[in-house]
């Protein structure tokens, strides 16, 4: 088979690191008509600690109280553990494909180009919502930790200050976002190795204070219990969980502009599994063996309040002081980094979705700093939305501001677990073998099967929880319902409304069948030779692409 006959090629491009990127005239890789090209200034150490502790804010340090509230500490660890398996997979499948296509857009690209355009169009454009959404709560969150120490300053004033400290980060471009993520990442897990640390030594007694209360081993498992409110409980826990993980699908997205892909995807997406196992699961065991889940602080734990954070009332039960205002600190910065992570996981996706045709035409521009730059403006003007909170119903409009994006990251990691399937599908229709892959997933087609089987589930728990809330019948009627699935209706109508725009268009197809789907476009082929090598003798793919370079 010649490759050449069955995708040819426009152009072949390099950037300044010797790599080289395949393009045709069918599709866009998110660097035409834009002005100028994404920068690929990540480094390895910046896509390891992305994937370590990008994501790691509001939603595992304060959410998780609310699921601890609601379904007992056995709710969260069974929960939490379900969820992070599933994005252990997830994130295995998408490493296998950004590290082939490493371009701009990532997942809602291998949706449109692995599974269905419309179905990629709504998932690019429900991810870059969630993300554009989540900022203005993030600020407001890290607003809100200050008043753990001063509640006498109105919050707009953190608000805008940080907002202002956002705006310099964006200026620095991608460099700035992964700089700025290697340093408060690294304080985040170094505060989670630390509480970890300082939980098992509570939970053993060797805390002597004033609130000395000797060995506790697994008491509070025992007395109020592991589980709360039965099976309603532990469905409840999976929207706070998705929350708590969202972002680590972020790695992926940023490999468009890694240095080198091929080199750092692999290791940064195996980190995920320490990242899943130590700061969610153990640090959630921790928390449930020396707090009480029926600690009646724990009720003002949804939000932003950090007073109300079981890690901070961990703390504080066990009669440290001082310490509280340590891990409150690390919260703000954690908020903050969760911040910057929503303008890169947006700007992105937007930048990318206008190059394909799906957005309007300016959000194509990338300045000469590697910028998307009007996204950029978009998503910060998206942050002034923060200060909303001085209207009375400002905690009204952030419901329905968060219901937009809590269940967009289960559509979302479905559809990447998918999308693998059907590559891997297309990829043996048409005559390849998986030692043609750069990388392979450690789980195979298999792990996308379970964690595409995990997200479904997910979302049937949370439609359950949704119809039929904690505490009996349905009692919120339509308003409880869709706060909590608001994102699905709206991936439907995004799904219909391109299937009719683009219904009689030329070349429209309802589903992308395996021996037709593109396998060259956007590929990214590092140090050609080795792989050349690394490929059998009679890998007609990988010499027919190394003849066209």
């Amino acid at each position: 088979m010649d490759i050449k006959e069955k995708a040819p090629l426009d152009d072949v491009t390099y950037d300044s690191n010797g790599s080289n990127e395949h393009r045709n005239s069918q599709e866009f890789d998110g660097q035409v008509d834009s002005g100028g090209k994404l920068s690929r200034n990540l480094k390895g150490r910046h896509m390891q600690m992305i994937a370590i502790g990008g994501s790691i804010g509001a939603g595992l340090f304060v959410g998780s109280g609310q699921s601890f509230n609601n379904g007992g500490p056995a709710s969260v660890l069974l929960g939490f553990m379900i969820v992070g398996s599933m994005l252990l997979f997830t994130v295995q499948a998408l490493g296998e494909l950004a590290v082939l296509y490493p371009v701009n857009g990532a997942f809602f690209t291998y949706g449109c180009r692995f599974i269905d355009e419309a179905w990629g169009f709504a998932m690019g454009w429900d991810y870059a919502i969630g993300w554009l959404t989540v900022l203005p709560f993030e600020i407001t969150a890290a607003g809100i930790t200050i008043s753990f120490w001063r509640d006498d300053i109105n919050i707009g004033v953190w608000i805008a200050v940080f907002l202002f400290l956002l705006c310099i980060v964006n200026y620095f471009g991608v460099r700035g976002y992964g700089e700025v993520e290697f340093i408060l990442g690294t304080i985040k897990v170094l505060a989670v190795v630390g509480f970890i640390i300082f939980g098992v030594v509570v939970d053993c007694g060797g805390v002597h204070s004033k609130v000395n209360r000797g060995y506790l081993g697994a008491h509070y498992w025992h007395d109020p219990g592991a589980f709360k409110n039965g099976f309603k409980g532990f469905c409840s826990v999976f929207v706070n969980a998705a929350f708590a993980f969202g972002g680590t699908e972020l790695v992926g997205l940023a490999a468009a502009e890694a240095a080198d892909p091929r080199k750092s995807l692999p290791t940064a997406t195996k980190q995920v599994f320490w990242r899943i196992t130590g700061f969610y699961v153990i640090s959630l065991f921790i928390v449930g063996l020396i707090l009480p889940s029926n600690d009646p602080d724990l009720l003002g734990s949804s939000g932003a309040n950090t007073k109300a954070s079981p890690f901070v009332l961990a703390i504080q039960k066990a009669g440290v002081s001082g310490l509280p205002s340590v891990f409150n600190a690390v919260i703000t910065i954690s908020v903050l980094s969760v911040a910057n992570s929503c303008t890169f996981g947006s700007t992105r996706t937007m930048q990318a979705l206008a190059a394909r045709g799906m957005g309007p035409k300016f959000l194509c521009y990338i300045d000469s700093k590697g910028r998307p730059l009007w996204c950029v403006l978009i998503q910060l003007a998206f942050g002034l939305l923060a200060f909303v909170n001085e209207a009375t119903a400002g905690s009204t409009f952030f419901t329905w501001l968060l219901s937009l994006s809590g269940l967009s990251y289960f559509f979302v990691w479905g559809s990447i677990n998918l999308a693998h399937i059907r590559f891997r599908s297309g990829w043996k229709a048409q005559g390849h073998t998986l030692d043609e892959l750069p990388y392979k997933a450690q789980f195979g087609v298999i792990g996308s099967w379970i964690g595409f089987s995990l997200n479904v589930i997910c979302l049937v728990a949370t439609f359950y929880i949704s119809l039929f809330p904690i505490g009996g019948n349905p009692t919120g009627g339509a308003q409880a319902f869709f706060e909590t699935y608001l994102a699905a209706p709206i991936v439907i109508a995004l799904f219909a409304f391109w299937k009719i725009f683009k219904w009689n268009k030329p070349g429209h197809r309802a589903f992308k069948r395996a021996h037709d789907m593109d396998l060259l476009t956007g590929m990214r082929s590092f140090d050609l030779d080795p792989l050349e090598n690394a490929a059998p003798k009679g890998n007609v793919f990988m010499r027919a692409v190394h003849n066209v370079v």
